[in-house]
């Protein structure tokens, strides 16, 4: 799957959830507590895959799961740019001193595993939109999609 097939998907689960929730009436803040991990894994087992074993993508006691993608993250399906003979395909927009680019092949993707940046119910809340595609805007600029160097 494309990262771009994987953000339309998510988009659309998140906005299901969403409006499944301001129908009940839910606030603001009562919708980034909804996205909490362990009710998520309780009350929308499908949103993702790890749910099933009980098993967090980051290792955090309290991760909120509302922005299950980072907006400081930046993917390209057909590239960014050349590095040498590879081809970067993700980055962070902020280098995170947690994230790390994994080379895989002739690919070049960013690896978020220890960066827990988004997760923290404080940093959604500041970055809070009802709308996860409005939030998540920047991460694959129209105008770097297709423009390999």
């Amino acid at each position: 799957m494309s990262y771009l097939e994987w953000f339309e998907n998510h988009a659309l689960k998140h906005q299901k959830i969403i409006r499944k929730l301001l129908e009940q009436g839910l606030s603001e803040d009562e919708i980034i507590d909804y996205f909490d991990f362990d009710n998520m894994i309780t009350a929308e087992l499908n949103f993702c895959p790890l749910y099933a074993d009980n098993k967090k993508c980051h290792d955090m006691e309290q991760l909120n799961c509302y922005l299950c993608a980072c907006p400081n993250f930046r993917f390209n399906d057909k590239g960014f740019e050349k590095n040498g003979d590879k081809t970067v395909f993700s980055h962070c927009n902020i280098e995170s001193k947690d994230g790390r680019q994994g080379i895989y092949g002739d690919s070049i993707h960013q690896d978020c595993s220890g960066c827990t940046v988004p997760h923290h119910r404080s940093y959604v809340k500041k970055h809070f939109n009802i709308a996860w595609k409005e939030i998540m805007k920047a991460c694959h600029p129209q105008e770097t999609i297709g423009s390999v160097s």
